[in-house]
């Protein structure tokens, strides 16, 4: 963003698009809810809610932050959701969050995002462990929530996913001992970022060249 010139709301729009083709070839027999922190990861997931409801999946969005912490590129894409009558409602209690989860298909965790540091701290606490609880599988938007992405060392509570949709390139933490625990099978999104860029951050360069 800073050295192309690229706008937020585009890596974010190919992110959550890309997390919701993943879930439709993955397959989705029922509901999927989603649910999102206040960062860019939120604004993936609300992405990702937009999309699934296009292709007429049921969708809920479950909201671990008021509205108002809800800014920039994220806070665009919820006022979207909220205009377009997408289904939300803010937790606030393990009791409630136990019930909106109760009869999911899939359950989308776009609580927190690379920028995380040490352990979750409440009400996301609360919700990595009652999402963990749940039955249905879990797919992590990034990377799991509580999972460093440089060490790939678990907080006390870190979401453990069947499947990881994560951005340009796998995090260095995914190829921790153990990570594989809290990822599951990970997939590698394009969100269209420059071919120089990626292979500047990857120091690579393609064959040929």
């Amino acid at each position: 963003m800073q050295e192309y010139g690229m706008s937020g709301l585009v890596l974010m729009e190919n992110a959550g698009r890309g997390v919701a083709d993943v879930l439709c070839r993955l397959g989705i027999p029922g509901p999927v809810v989603i649910c999102c922190g206040k960062g860019n990861n939120a604004g993936d997931g609300f992405v990702t809610a937009r999309h699934l409801e296009l292709r007429a999946f049921p969708v809920r969005v479950l909201l671990l932050a008021d509205e108002e912490e809800l800014t920039g590129d994220a806070g665009v894409n919820f006022h979207i959701l909220r205009k377009a009558g997408t289904p939300m409602e803010r937790v606030r209690d393990p009791a409630a969050l136990d019930r909106l989860l109760a009869d999911a298909a899939w359950i989308v965790d776009a609580l927190l995002g690379t920028g995380a540091q040490g352990e979750p701290r409440p009400p996301i606490d609360m919700a990595i462990e009652r999402i963990n609880s749940a039955s249905a599988p879990k797919l992590a938007v990034d990377l799991p929530s509580g999972l460093d992405c440089d060490s790939g060392e678990p907080a006390a509570r870190t979401i453990r996913a069947a499947h990881t949709c994560t951005f340009v390139a796998p995090k260095a933490g995914f190829f921790a001992p153990g990570a594989e625990q809290y990822t599951g099978e990970v997939h590698v999104l394009d969100i269209g970022i420059p071919r120089k860029l990626l292979e500047e951050v990857l120091g690579t360069r393609p064959a040929g060249r």
